[in-house]
């Protein structure tokens, strides 16, 4: 896939690939959600070069939502990706925006310091029906 396919594509969620945490949040994206989402790991090249077209630098402790050609990040990454999520989960997308952004960050920073240390279960691995999903390499 071209980069420029990449661009097309509605919803990429870009996470620490590193962190069991993460991981645990993309297991739940891919068991909950109502349309593709696409992964890529911080830690790649092309988050760096898809990030950098939209002038942010990767931070690992951020959680970018790429959505319809717009780049989201920490809380609000976490709010726009429930919105595509099936069952009761979209409700979030709109009571979250009722609590202000320097609030809902502060919580988001709060638990992305913590992340390593919230341990996952255990880490599944994607079956090979979700493994197109996801994307470290073009």
């Amino acid at each position: 896939m071209k980069l420029e396919e990449l661009l097309t594509i509605e919803c990429i969620v870009f996470y620490d690939g590193s962190c069991g945490f993460c991981n645990s949040s993309i297991q739940f994206i891919l068991k909950h959600k109502a349309k593709d989402f696409y992964f890529i790991p911080l830690q790649s090249k092309l988050a760096e070069e898809i990030l950098a077209l939209h002038h942010e630098e990767i931070k690992m402790n951020t959680l970018y939502f790429f959505e319809k050609k717009e780049l989201y990040q920490k809380s609000t990454a976490a709010i726009r990706i429930t919105k595509h999520l099936s069952g009761i989960y979209p409700i979030f997308f709109y009571l979250g925006y009722l609590i202000p952004k320097f609030l809902r960050d502060w919580g988001y920073d709060q638990i992305a310091k913590r992340r390593h240390k919230i341990k996952a279960q255990y880490c599944t691995l994607p079956s090979a029906t979700e493994r197109k999903f996801f994307i470290d390499n073009y």
